[in-house]
């Protein structure tokens, strides 16, 4: 357990090889241990044939590393390691619609200008913005604007990629 009381949360990134199926399989390895997937980023990686996931889970590190070990003996998994810390650069994305009057919406930007968010769509009623950076910057610019009224967010999932000459 962590210092707060919870369950730590740990991010895995994952090497496979891009055929049907694969997914499935990742997942059923977490399911069967118990543990739950909070964010799932996948994409196409930069090598023909394989893609890159980076999943977010919270629960016991002695189960996680059994997990990894399973996962690493996964015909279609290339390579599976937790990342912690400072050793890589972590970002979400986030897309938030938010109820913006005349009387609120400079207020609205200020916020978006302290979070170096972007507006990307604006109507009468609403503005939405695009914000990126860690998990606690965006569950911050959330709290920020839930007084405001939020309509609607999407938000990516973690991505990470390991710092200096290291591949991920």
């Amino acid at each position: 357990m962590s210092a707060n009381g919870q369950e730590p949360q740990h991010t895995i990134s994952l090497l496979v090889h891009n055929r049907p199926g694969v997914l499935s399989r990742i997942a059923q390895t977490f399911a069967r241990r118990g543990f739950n997937i909070d964010s799932l980023v996948v994409s196409e990686a930069h090598m023909e044939g394989f893609s890159r996931m980076t999943i977010v889970s919270t629960g016991d590190p002695a189960t996680l590393d059994q997990i990894i070990k399973q996962l690493n003996k996964l015909v279609d998994c290339v390579h599976a390691s937790e990342h912690t810390g400072g050793e890589s650069v972590e970002r979400e994305l986030a897309l938030i619609k938010v109820e913006a009057t005349g009387d609120t919406r400079s207020e609205i930007l200020q916020i978006c200008d302290v979070f170096r968010a972007k507006t990307v769509d604006i109507s009468e009623e609403t503005l939405t913005l695009e914000v990126t950076g860690t998990t606690d910057k965006i569950d911050a610019i959330e709290k920020m604007l839930n007084r405001f009224g939020i309509r609607e967010m999407v938000r990516s999932g973690k991505l990470i990629i390991v710092r200096g000459a290291e591949t991920t």
